[in-house]
C-alpha cells in the first residue's frame, strides 16, 4: 500500500518552492497521497500553487497525525526543527538538503525525483538516532528539553568565563573554567562538537560526548561516556549571564537556579536512508576526505 506522505520545509529558503512544486506534481501523478505543513501550505498558495483541502493539514497537530513519513526541505537546521516538532512521535523523517554541508539531510534537492518511487513504495531503511532529554534540578522540565544534536552552555555577552560542576552517575567528573559546554549525541557529533576538536562518533555509537567550549586549560579535553549515564550540571558562578541552547533553541540563565539534569531520551528520532547509502560514504562526500588523492589519480 503506497505511503502516507507529509510535506515539510523551511519557508525562509528562497530555492525551496522549485523542488516542492515538483514534488506535489510528481506525488499527484503517481496517485501518492500527502498532507502539507500549514506553515508551507500559506507559501504554496501565496505562490500560485492550487492544493485541494485534503491535502493540507487543518492544524499542525494533524499534520503529524496523518503522516506515516515526513519529507523535511531545507538544511540541518530544518531537520532539526522538524524533529523537535515531532517529539515523541516515531514517524520517520527523510531530510532533502537545501542547506550547505547536511549531514542529517540524506539526499540532495536534485535526488528527490529519483527517489520518489522508493518512498512510495516504502523501498527504503529507518536509521534511529538516540535523543537527550534535559530536566532542571527542581524536576520541572523544560519547555524545549530534547536535543537531536547538542545541548550548549554558554556565556553571555561581555560576562566572565563561567564554571560548570559536572557530575556523571553522581560522581564528580570535573570542575570546567571555559566560554561553555557541550553535551552531544553521536548524531551531534558531526555539528559544533566537530568545531570544538571533539570525535566522530558513528551513529551506533551508545555514548554521549561532553566538550568543554575554550577550556581555561588546555589539559581539558572531550570525554566520551556512556548513554546509560545521567549527567549533571551546576553553575558556581550563577550571577554570571549565560544561554543554555537546545539544538538552537535559546533559554537564558536556564541555571541560575539549580542544576540540569541530562540523561538519553526515552523516544528515538527515526531517519530515513537508502540501501545505496552509509554515513561512512557521507562522512567521506561531505568532510572531502581523499579529495587529494583523486586530483593525484586526474
Amino acid at each position: 500500500m503506497p505511503i502516507f506522505l507529509g510535506i515539510t520545509g523551511n519557508t525562509k529558503k528562497a530555492g525551496l518552492w522549485k523542488p516542492v512544486f515538483e514534488l506535489l506534481a510528481a506525488l499527484r501523478t503517481i496517485h501518492t497521497k500527502f498532507v502539507v505543513h500549514p506553515d508551507l501550505a500559506q507559501g504554496l498558495r501565496e505562490r500560485d500553487f492550487s492544493l485541494d483541502d485534503n491535502e493540507i493539514a487543518p492544524t499542525i497537530s494533524d499534520f503529524w497525525d496523518m503522516s506515516e513519513l515526513i519529507i523535511s526541505f531545507g538544511g540541518d537546521g530544518t531537520l532539526l526543527n522538524t524533529a523537535s516538532e515531532l517529539g515523541p512521535r516515531s514517524i520517520p523523517i527523510l531530510g532533502v538538503n537545501h542547506g550547505r554541508l547536511g549531514f542529517l539531510a540524506q539526499i540532495e534537492g536534485s535526488e528527490l525525483q529519483d527517489r520518489v518511487a522508493q518512498i512510495r513504495n516504502r523501498d527504503f531503511l529507518v536509521e534511529e538516532r538516540i535523543v537527550l532529554e534535559a530536566t532542571l534540578g527542581s524536576g520541572e522540565q523544560l519547555d524545549a528539553r530534547f536535543a537531536l544534536n547538542e545541548f550548549a552552555f554558554q556565556r553571555s555577552g561581555d560576562s566572565g568565563l563561567l564554571a560548570f560542576d559536572v557530575k556523571v552517575g553522581g560522581i564528580h567528573l570535573n570542575t570546567y573554567w571555559a566560554d561553555g559546554l557541550l553535551i552531544s549525541t553521536p548524531t551531534g557529533s558531526t555539528a559544533y562538537s566537530l568545531a570544538l576538536g571533539g570525535p566522530i562518533m558513528a551513529p551506533g555509537c551508545n555514548s554521549i560526548l561532553i566538550s568543554p567550549i575554550a577550556p581555561h586549560t588546555l589539559t581539558v579535553r572531550p570525554i566520551v561516556i556512556s548513554d546509560a549515564s545521567e549527567i549533571e550540571i551546576q553553575l558556581l558562578n550563577r550571577n554570571q549571564s549565560h544561554v543554555f541552547t537546545t539544538d538552537g533553541f535559546n533559554h537564558p540563565n536556564a541555571l541560575a537556579n539549580g542544576s540540569v539534569f541530562i540523561k538519553k531520551a526515552k523516544h528515538r528520532v527515526n531517519l530515513v536512508r537508502f540501501e545505496d547509502q552509509d554515513y561512512f560514504s557521507t562522512l567521506r562526500n561531505k568532510l572531502m576526505w581523499g579529495a587529494h588523492r583523486s586530483k593525484v589519480n586526474d
